[in-house]
């Protein structure tokens, strides 16, 4: 006689989970998913981490996706969980980021009444995701689970959506079991275009790469180091894709996006032909679309990536490659007809090299100097994680990404990410230093998560770094409304004792010497430590940005 399977939604939903390799989600839990949270309890191949907020918990799983490149997984409930959660999905999906986000659900009975907390979460995420759906029959989970993990890993990776009703997730079935493990498909390139593409750069005076983006991973970031140090090629990275390649690399050329090397900027505007890998070229990389343009008059434009939606949509294309990045960085590096090697790698790297060397201030905390004592005493491999904030401009100009993943930074500038992503980054790599980087605005949009580094055990540096203002804001206000401060000064809690009361070791910093010797000490100890640095506002941005510099500008 043949023993038939019963399990109910919840359980077969996390069976299907492990079956895809899901070893960790982040959730903040809600009565509408106990039946998921019950069949947890018994499976100790995954951990569930407990945040403290579904914003906090959504950027833990933005973060774990683009480590490890599985989907990130995160259970939130509906209603106010889901619109909480919904920052994450939208860094999922500027990011190119693979997540699944489960909300639990209204009962499939009481649909369209506008019950507890019910929103149409299809209706809602679909702009913001690569798809979102419900799950209304638990017979049908393996098939829903399966595609949603294929979907957040295929072509340009991404967030899915599927709620989940509280009474479907009860449902008992019978004779069903995980579907196999989905595995995201590897596109070669044609061999005929990366003919066609190294015959236009063999024929190019002044070419240049900007990479990094869908996809990009280990074995991609070794291959197109490869190929790109044998010719000579100068590399860029998008916008937060600075560990895309080593940047001690020879012919490393720094970063795009706000604040770049004006060295950089113009080899840009006089090369003859772009190379284009893994990026969009969205608007913070190109400067609002104008450093290479949709057009790009007198410039060959070359852009590979993993989805063919992607390639064409905004920009003219002289040659278009659709593959997967990994395979694609291989068979350059393994091509064997000879391109007589540029030295503008070699110079691009020297100027990238004089632009993020930090030369000290005239300010008794001087952030450029905090870099430099960073990059002295941590490991080279280090994961620096990052909100949104003018803060985050002295490490991207300054520190040297070197390891990978090295580098989480949300590409859609939300605030509130690094604390977060740190916690995500120290439980997937407890080996390496992970430093979360927040300024005091956004700090204070999810430090609460601090708690749940607190709960986890969780290794990690915090250095908050405390103007009194919404810094990136004020500058522009300066800017445009000299003198004219509004609604961008902050008072704030003393964010050393804060950080004690959570059960961490912390100091407050007023000057560069304090600094070096409280690092040198945070470096002895383990857990939580926060460095809570005060400046002043005057120091407003790595790029030279203070108070009174824009306001004498507007004055003439």
């Amino acid at each position: 006689m043949t023993e038939h399977h019963s399990v109910n939604g919840g359980r077969l939903l996390v069976d299907c989970l492990i079956e895809q390799g899901c070893d960790r989600i982040f959730t903040v839990p809600g009565e509408s998913f106990l039946a998921v949270l019950d069949a947890l309890h018994d499976s100790p191949r995954v951990q569930s981490v407990v945040c403290r907020q579904e914003g906090g918990a959504a950027f833990m799983a933005c973060a774990d996706g683009a480590m490890t490149g599985k989907p990130g997984v995160c259970f939130v409930t509906r209603g106010p969980g889901a619109t909480n959660a919904s920052i994450g999905v939208h860094i999922a999906m500027q990011d190119s980021q693979p997540m699944i986000l489960f909300i639990g659900d209204v009962d499939r009975g009481m649909r369209d009444r506008e019950g507890f907390q019910e929103v149409d979460f299809q209706a809602m995420f679909a702009p913001l995701c690569k798809w979102a759906a419900r799950i209304d029959d638990a017979a049908r989970i393996p098939e829903y689970i399966a595609r949603a993990w294929s979907t957040a890993t295929a072509g340009r990776p991404g967030p899915v959506v599927l709620a989940l009703p509280e009474d479907m997730l009860l449902d008992e079935v019978t004779g069903q079991y995980p579907r196999p493990a989905v595995h995201r498909p590897a596109q070669v390139p044609c061999p005929d275009a990366m003919h066609a593409m190294m015959d236009l750069i063999a024929d190019a005076a002044a070419p240049i790469a900007i990479i990094g983006g869908a996809g990009w991973h280990a074995k991609a970031r070794e291959h197109f180091t490869e190929f790109a140090e044998r010719i000579g090629l100068p590399v860029a990275g998008a916008f937060r894709r600075q560990d895309a390649i080593a940047n001690s690399s020879k012919v490393w050329a720094g970063n795009l996006g706000y604040g770049p090397n004006p060295k950089l900027v113009e080899r840009i505007k006089l090369a003859d032909l772009v190379l284009v890998v893994g990026a969009r070229l969205g608007e913070a990389t190109t400067d609002s679309y104008t450093l290479v343009t949709p057009e790009h008059p007198g410039q060959t434009l070359i852009h590979i990536h993993p989805d063919p939606a992607e390639l064409g949509r905004v920009y003219r294309t002289d040659l278009s490659i659709c593959a997967d990045m990994a395979e694609f960085a291989e068979a350059a590096a393994l091509w064997d007809d000879d391109v007589v090697p540029f030295d503008a790698g070699d110079e691009a790297h020297l100027e990238w090299l004089d632009w993020s060397t930090p030369r000290p201030g005239p300010y008794s905390l001087d952030m450029a100097s905090c870099v430099a004592a960073m990059r002295a005493a941590l490991p080279d491999d280090s994961i620096i994680c990052n909100g949104a904030g003018n803060f985050s401009g002295w490490w991207h100009r300054y520190w040297h990404y070197n390891g990978f993943p090295s580098q989480l930074a949300p590409t859609n500038g939300s605030m509130g990410y690094g604390v977060p992503a740190a916690v995500a980054a120290a439980l997937r790599h407890p080996e390496r230093t992970v430093v979360a980087l927040a300024g005091d605005g956004d700090f204070l949009m999810n430090g609460q998560e601090l708690a749940t580094a607190m709960q986890y055990g969780c290794d990690l540096l915090v250095v908050l770094v405390d103007n009194g203002s919404y810094g990136t804001i004020r500058m522009h206000q300066e800017r445009e409304f000299p003198e004219r401060v509004s609604a961008t000064t902050l008072a704030n809690p003393d964010f050393a004792a804060l950080a004690r009361a959570y059960g961490g070791w912390a100091q407050r910093i007023e000057t560069t010497a304090e600094f070096e010797s409280a690092l040198a000490e945070a470096q002895d100890r383990k857990g939580l430590r926060l460095l809570h640095l005060v400046i002043d506002v005057e120091q407003l941005s790595a790029g030279g940005a203070t108070v009174s510099g824009l306001r004498a500008k507007a004055k003439g």
